[in-house]
């Protein structure tokens, strides 16, 4: 019997840490590709059912609070993919590059395995994503504008090599967003193509599967939670401590 003949029930894949994860550093990425393009201070006041709101910000400091955030989950998601429920770990998702190779074959000739986690090809480009974050957000540690903002640890560099980095941290944006691109082609391709809710499941965290199929619960609440201040604590450490 088929996974699609037989009967489906919705099983636990994506834990709310992974959930949570995921949509704040979208926005993160998202609120510092506005910020680092805008730039400059956000005065505005808006009307809203009769009351009178201002809005007033410095959009570069708030942009280094994005990378920041960035950074603390980044870290928080490299603990999760060894602590984590059974679908967030690493272990379970990143393939071997000959598996890889062997599903992207399958893939192309419309024979590929279904996946109830990720499949080998996202699991490499969550890898992939991870990868650029981090170091779109580490170079802006110690990036400057040249002339008001510079990054907390850019005083631990030349002045040269802060300039140097800067452009790095320019590059690399340009490089996160064609990754950024090629993974919402992917989950395109799986919610319209095959079908797959990708998107929903990334809300509720659950998914289709065989009745029958193994079904692994969530990991604890609290080990998420003191994870998530660890990785606070390393970041706060590193802005402060240096």
């Amino acid at each position: 019997m088929t996974e699609h003949s037989a009967k489906l029930e919705r099983k636990p894949v994506w834990d709310i840490y992974v959930r949570l994860f995921h949509w704040t550093l979208a926005a993160s990425i998202l609120f510092a590709w506005w910020s680092g393009t805008t730039g400059g201070y956000v005065n505005e006041t808006f009307s809203l059912l009769g009351l009178s709101l201002s809005l007033k910000f410095d959009v570069m400091t708030w942009h280094m609070y994005a990378g920041y955030t960035v950074l603390a989950l980044v870290l928080f998601r490299l603990m999760w993919g060894f602590a984590g429920s059974y679908y967030a770990r690493f272990t379970q998702f990143v393939y071997s590059p000959s598996a890889t190779l062997r599903y992207t074959g399958q893939m192309l000739t419309g024979k590929a395995p279904h996946h109830l986690g990720h499949n080998p090809l996202g699991g490499w480009m969550v890898l992939l994503l991870l990868l650029l974050a981090a170091a779109q957000a580490g170079t802006g540690l110690f990036a400057n504008d040249e002339v008001f903002i510079e990054g907390p640890l850019a005083s631990l560099v030349s002045s040269s090599m802060s300039v140097e980095i800067t452009r790095w941290h320019r590059w690399l944006f340009d490089i996160l967003l064609i990754a950024i691109g090629l993974h919402l082609l992917g989950v395109i391709y799986h919610q319209l193509f095959k079908r797959e809710k990708l998107v929903q499941a990334m809300l509720h965290g659950r998914k289709p599967a065989a009745a029958d199929a193994p079904s692994y619960p969530f990991a604890p609440f609290l080990r998420g939670l003191l994870l998530a201040l660890v990785a606070a604590a390393i970041v706060w450490s590193l802005l402060n401590l240096l």
